[in-house]
């Protein structure tokens, strides 16, 4: 009898995994570790954003767009070495694979922060959203240094 019930025990467990990892999907959601703004050496109207985008996720996530109630304007911006000179351009989107993550840097892929709403000093946090292209927000706070 005993044995009876562990394996209805174990078959029951067994039956649960599967909707147990759809719930962690469905539960998974793209972040930003690391999360900075660096002042600009002298007073300016942007200042670069950058940090960790992690994806734990077991599917691809695309970062379309930023916005910030600090910011009149955020943008996702690629620097690039290009004809001997460096590049800035917008990025429509932003890949981040699934398990994986995509860094934003000095040098590589940021943020642009335009037009502070406010003064900014160091120790300050903002707030910024990412918008994705499943129509999904992702909520992050940047430290200024």
């Amino acid at each position: 009898m005993n044995r009876s019930r562990h394996l209805t025990a174990a078959v029951l467990v067994l039956s649960l995994l599967p909707q147990a990892a759809f719930a962690s999907d469905a539960q998974c959601s793209l972040r930003l570790d690391e999360g900075w703004a660096r002042l600009p050496p002298m007073e300016m109207p942007v200042l670069g954003g950058f940090g960790i985008l992690v994806n734990p996720c077991g599917t691809d996530a695309s970062v379309t767009g930023a916005s910030s109630p600090d910011f009149e304007e955020v943008q996702v911006h690629e620097t690039r070495h290009e004809d001997g000179m460096m590049r800035m351009r917008q990025v429509e989107s932003l890949a981040v694979p699934a398990t994986g993550s995509a860094t934003l840097e000095p040098g590589g892929l940021h943020l642009m922060l335009m037009r502070p709403v406010r003064a900014l000093e160091s120790g300050d946090e903002v707030k910024v959203v990412f918008t994705l292209a499943d129509g999904g927000t992702v909520p992050a706070t940047l430290e200024v240094r």
